[in-house]
């Protein structure tokens, strides 16, 4: 057995290892190619319609799959614009913007005048198409930001007017679609229009004291409004309902802001504290830092805000951490005679949503532009921006290309003192940027 299988083992050998000799090899490239024609001439007869679908198919594959990468490569831009978004609403995108800011070119700035007496607040529409402002005077502004002209003007009305304020407006709110426009008065009242026809929808009472701010939730008809009488309100616009009041701050509530999550930032005045007020959790958030009245806020991103007090102060804040991660004293200088000198107020603050820049108003006649460094924990000066009177109200337009100061010989809540020489009015600030940085970065 052993031998047969040696022998069967050699017998097939030779034909797995042996080299074949050139007459084999010419002989079977011989009989190849006469199985390849025989294969052709059947081929074509029975099999060419098949072949042509194939190769159809094959370049339709082809077709798809260029179109496929298209597509992967388009969705992966969409995939980009999404995650921002996703980001935005976490409240953690931050564009690196301040660096590229310019001084501004001063004859390019416009005054926009339409209020009798102090402008105290204004708000941007959300395709910075249109300024609502308001004043003392009790009247409410459309603006078209491009040209700077007038569209309509909702006058003040007399004691005992229903659908118009009787006094001075002291905080305003858009909703991020367009369709509310919202107006809190010294006369405890908030009055809801629609911006596109300026007309008067409904009137919430509720506030003992002056409503001091207004703020939309972003995407949604949900309203937040704050008062000197101590207390936040929730309210439902689209149902024309009021929903909750919360409680907490020990003295007049001055400035109110939200941005997309269920919750809203409030600066207490006199009590000396910023509040988060978490609607749905039932919570809030108590922060000290500054030493004076705190007198306005503004929300960064959802993580991050900026506050200002009467002490001149500015401080930088997150929402995981109870004292500021940095705070600016005298942010804008100070004023009175020596001995007697005091800090210049911080009247307003705004932001450049989810970016590092940010500015701050007072009545020193100036507005100072700020960039927030690494992590939120510095704050540095960028540039001046002169401007003559109480910066009552600051807005950036979305794109970040224009600011909207609302000036006023006074504060907007009270009269310290008057600056005569200020113009109540609008002011529409051009901002200049570098151009072609990336370009002239990559070049080198």
């Amino acid at each position: 057995a052993e031998d047969g299988e040696a022998k069967v083992h050699k017998r097939f050998t030779p034909k797995l290892n042996e080299e074949i000799s050139s007459d084999s090899e010419t002989e079977s490239v011989g009989r190849n190619k006469k199985d390849a024609e025989d294969l052709e001439i059947e081929e074509t007869a029975q099999e060419k319609k098949l072949r042509l679908a194939k190769l159809y198919l094959e370049q339709l594959r082809r077709e798809e799959e260029e179109k496929a990468e298209e597509e992967q490569l388009e969705s992966d831009l969409i995939g980009g614009r999404l995650q921002e978004e996703v980001l935005e609403q976490k409240g953690k995108l931050k564009r690196l913007l301040a660096k590229d800011y310019l001084p501004p070119d001063l004859s390019e700035i416009r005054l926009l005048r339409g209020h009798q007496l102090p402008v105290t607040c204004l708000v941007l529409s959300s395709d910075d198409k249109y300024i609502f402002s308001a004043s003392k005077d009790g009247s409410i502004i459309k603006w078209d930001l491009s040209c700077g002209k007038k569209i309509h003007t909702i006058h003040g009305g007399r004691k005992g007017t229903e659908d118009r304020h009787v006094g001075p407006i002291l905080s305003m709110a858009i909703s991020s679609d367009g369709k509310y426009l919202a107006t809190g008065d010294k006369n405890k009242l908030i009055l809801i229009w629609d911006p596109a026809k300026c007309q008067h929808l409904h009137t919430f009472k509720g506030h003992k004291d002056a409503v001091s701010g207004l703020s939309f939730r972003k995407s949604t008809h949900q309203l937040f409004s704050a008062s000197h009488d101590r207390s936040v309100k929730v309210w439902n616009v689209d149902q024309n309902a009021y929903v909750e009041t919360l409680f907490g701050h020990q003295d007049a509530i001055t400035g109110l802001d939200s941005l997309s999550r269920e919750r809203c930032v409030t600066a207490g005045g006199r009590d000396r504290t910023v509040r988060v007020w978490k609607i749905v959790e039932e919570a809030q958030l108590v922060f000290h830092g500054h030493e004076s009245s705190i007198d306005c806020i503004q929300l960064i991103n959802e993580e991050y805000m900026i506050s200002g007090a009467d002490d001149g102060s500015l401080a930088l804040w997150t929402v995981t951490k109870k004292k500021p991660l940095v705070m600016v004293r005298t942010a804008h200088g100070i004023h009175g005679d020596p001995g007697i000198q005091q800090p210049n107020w911080i009247t307003s603050v705004t932001a450049l949503l989810n970016s590092d820049l940010v500015a701050s108003g007072s009545h020193d006649s100036k507005i100072r532009l700020w960039k927030c460094g690494e992590g939120f924990k510095t704050l540095e000066p960028l540039f001046d921006i002169p401007m003559v009177g109480f910066v009552n109200s600051l807005k950036f337009s979305g794109s970040g290309d224009f600011l909207v100061a609302g000036m006023g010989q006074e504060h907007r809540l009270g009269r310290w003192w008057r600056l005569k020489e200020a113009k109540n009015g609008i002011y529409i600030i051009p901002l200049k940027k570098m151009e072609n940085k990336q370009q002239s970065g990559d070049s080198k």
